[in-house]
């Protein structure tokens, strides 16, 4: 059976789901520069030998998502399907061989991207979108724990299918991220939007950077770095794209912005030609 080959760019920060556990939405880009949502993966439950890092190329056998009304979203024909994978596209050449790819259609205006995907017969739902301006990265407490009944089903059902067992490969919920971080930026039309980050690496970063500490203000200090990172590095010295994609359910719902930021790409600024010393003539 033909497999699809994707370039993985985007794994979201994992959430709960009383059906797979513990999922993140993977999306990327098929060889002709279209995006592809695949989803459901459990992806912290694969072998280690089956992950996947961000610009793999992958190949796995995929079908349409039939319950997703969003063109771009295929999951895989079986959930224990493995992520076969065959290449790996590097940063050489100030991102080059990525910007080939990622970069063939990219949005400047939200209200054209939002009214794409209100519209029916097009239903856009991932787009690499390229701010006029960022303004802001921002951050928010929200809830420090799961859903409980969703977390005590889980561990229910865990129990009952023996999830633990594997003592080389242990299963544990992800901790839930107790701040939602955020970019503040305007369009090319002026139109000021403040959406949610919610890739893998932020949260990823967050843990990393709150373990290096010990003391009583740990969280405002791993905060801090974040901020260095997405505001200090990203926002201020880097070429920032933004990948966009839909939440199912604010798509549905038709929400008047059903977008949250799902990854950042931010190679470096080009350098400038140097131009050279006119011979004189005379």
């Amino acid at each position: 059976m033909a497999l699809t080959k994707v370039l993985i760019a985007v794994k979201t920060y994992p959430s709960l789901s009383t059906k797979y556990d513990e999922l993140v939405c993977t999306a990327g880009f098929l060889e002709n520069g279209s995006w592809i949502r695949i989803f459901p993966i459990p992806f912290r439950k694969l072998e280690y030998d089956k992950r996947y890092s961000k610009y793999d190329w992958v190949e796995i056998d995929l079908t349409k998502n039939t319950v997703d009304f969003r063109p771009e979203s295929y999951k895989p024909r079986s959930i224990e399907n493995a992520f076969n994978v065959v290449g790996h596209v590097e940063t050489h050449n100030n991102w080059k061989e990525r910007k080939d790819i990622v970069l063939k259609k990219v949005y400047t205006n939200l209200t054209q991207l939002i009214s794409e995907a209100k519209d029916k017969t097009i239903a856009t739902s991932l787009a690499t979108f390229k701010p006029a301006e960022i303004l802001d990265f921002t951050l928010e407490q929200v809830e420090r724990e799961w859903d409980k009944e969703k977390l005590a089903a889980l561990k229910a059902k865990a129990q009952q299918l023996h999830l633990f067992q594997n003592a080389e490969n242990p299963f544990d919920v992800v901790n839930k991220l107790p701040f939602k971080f955020s970019y503040r930026f305007k369009d090319d039309a002026g139109t000021i939007s403040k959406l949610m980050i919610e890739d893998w690496e932020i949260g990823a970063l967050y843990w990393k950077m709150l373990a290096k500490y010990d003391s009583h203000d740990r969280e405002t200090k791993a905060c801090e770095d974040v901020k260095k990172k997405y505001w200090d590095d990203f926002a201020l010295t880097k070429d920032l794209h933004l990948f966009l994609g839909t939440v199912y359910e604010s798509h549905v719902k038709n929400y008047p912005n059903p977008f949250v930021i799902i990854g950042t790409f931010h190679p470096t600024f080009p350098k400038p030609v140097k131009e050279e010393p006119q011979l004189k003539l005379f």
